[in-house]
């Protein structure tokens, strides 16, 4: 649950709580390497840096892990409201190569939110700064809370 030093009613401090119960359980972003950098409410930053096994047979980084730090970053931005939230739709436009050692950085930031589906647009950039890829995301509130189960929660962290 939240760190006992959490406001309950501050939406950064809930913010950050569910980005920390949704990293524990994220073995994907965590094994392609992701690191999440920053959480706020409707919002989340996440850094990834290509390796060769990303790479694809024209010697750029595959269209699909651009797509998937996209993706994970959108999913942090979405569920920062204690909410549990999925992707409806999303789309990506590719802009730029990546080459392999590239790092990497997707920005999330909530464009709409009303009733159960909210939309983000996702920035990803490389060191320089230069915008590699845009992406889309909607998605869709469904059953449950992150923060829900605190005794479960803390378990989790105790194990790690």
């Amino acid at each position: 649950m939240m760190d006992a030093h959490a406001n309950a009613s501050d939406p950064y401090a809930i913010a950050e709580a569910c980005a920390k119960a949704m990293w524990l359980d994220d073995r994907a972003s965590k094994g392609l390497g992701m690191n999440l950098q920053r959480v706020a409410p409707g919002e989340a930053v996440i850094s990834m840096t290509v390796r060769k096994d990303m790479t694809n047979g024209h010697g750029i980084c595959h269209g699909g892990f651009i797509f998937t730090l996209a993706d994970s970053t959108f999913a942090f931005a979405c569920n920062t409201y204690d909410q549990r939230t999925v992707a409806q739709q999303c789309a990506v436009t590719f802009l730029q190569a990546v080459h392999e050692g590239e790092t990497l950085t997707a920005h999330a930031v909530e464009r709409s939110r009303a009733g159960r589906g909210g939309i983000y647009d996702v920035t990803v950039r490389d060191s320089r700064n230069v915008v590699v890829a845009e992406f889309r995301g909607h998605s869709r509130t469904i059953s449950g809370h992150l923060l829900a189960d605190g005794t479960q929660q803390e378990t989790r962290q105790d194990q790690e």
